[in-house]
């Protein structure tokens, strides 16, 4: 049985398992499955590295290199052995130029190094050779930023995505399509309808179904599904993750998961930031404030 204490830590989630291939060579676990181990012994929750400079400032911090540095390696130290998913917000870090970017190639390194599945919170979107490099930049093995997933943006068309959608096959990691974002100027595109009738997010949500379909237990092609939506008006079952922004600041609670995603909200990763960042930057606040967090959605899943 797991212990539940606060500030206890939760069993370890290996990175990647080898699996067969069929040509003698080991391929990684898929990250869905990782995902779905990660959420059953760790807590169904994703915590978002979001270094605003309001926050910096909160915990006592410069709002320069050197605060960025403290905050991160506060809240990865108090967070990565025992939740399933960080989610650094790749802006915050890019803003400090080259020297925010090894901040974030550290806490990446580190936070896997753990235990926790890094999710790159960054929604690119492009075509051809620049789709190519920025899938190298957060899903090739080798490369200082790789991650178990990236967050990505379809709307130059869901076929651009293909060399991320290749790459995160072949290294073992997952992606997350912005499909129903909370932000109210999303809808004008993502609610525009389809030259055949479908609405733009229910042509992403069927196309991820499709990179889904046979996956066990969980695909690896997920779904970004604003937490503070309400009635989404749509089918979520794509057989995949669906990352849910909005818990805590952005005013939706736990209890408003199986509202939101009905019969799919055994799939939602929910995703908080500041509701957990502003208790910096006392570790074991943050401990205690991701624990209560993921409780509360493990309940609400429980009763949904």
């Amino acid at each position: 049985m797991t212990d539940r204490t606060p500030g206890a830590t939760p069993p370890a989630v290996p990175g990647t398992t080898p699996v067969g291939t069929g040509t003698g060579r080991p391929a990684p676990e898929p990250f869905g499955a990782r995902l779905r181990r990660a959420m059953d012994t760790r807590g169904p929750l994703c915590v978002g590295i979001d270094p605003h400079g309001s926050l910096l400032t909160a915990w006592g911090l410069d709002d320069d290199v050197a605060g960025l540095e403290r905050f991160t390696r506060t809240t990865v130290e108090a967070l990565a052995d025992r939740v399933a998913v960080l989610k650094p917000q790749s802006a915050f870090f890019e803003r400090f130029g080259s020297r925010g970017v090894a901040v974030l190639e550290k806490a990446v390194a580190e936070a896997r190094a753990a235990g926790a599945l890094v999710l790159m919170d960054a929604k690119r979107g492009d075509i051809g050779s620049t789709m190519d490099a920025y899938a190298r930049t957060y899903l090739a093995p080798e490369s200082p930023l790789f991650s178990d997933a990236v967050t990505l943006s379809p709307y130059l068309g869901f076929g651009s995505l293909r060399p991320a959608l290749d790459a995160a096959a072949a290294a073992g990691s997952g992606v997350f399509v912005l499909a129903l974002t909370s932000n109210p100027e999303g809808a004008e595109v993502q609610r525009a309808t389809a030259a055949d009738g479908r609405s733009l997010a229910r042509v992403m949500l069927d196309h991820l179904a499709a990179e889904n379909a046979g996956a066990t237990p969980l695909g690896s092609a997920g779904a970004v599904v604003g937490a503070t939506l309400g009635d989404v008006g749509a089918d979520l079952a794509i057989n995949g993750p669906l990352l849910a922004p909005g818990i805590g600041a952005q005013g939706a609670t736990p209890a408003d998961l199986p509202r939101v995603f009905g019969a799919a909200v055994g799939d939602v990763v929910p995703s908080v930031s500041r509701g957990v960042l502003r208790h910096g930057p006392d570790v074991s606040a943050l401990r205690e404030a991701a624990l209560r967090f993921a409780d509360e959605v493990r309940t609400a899943v429980a009763g949904g």
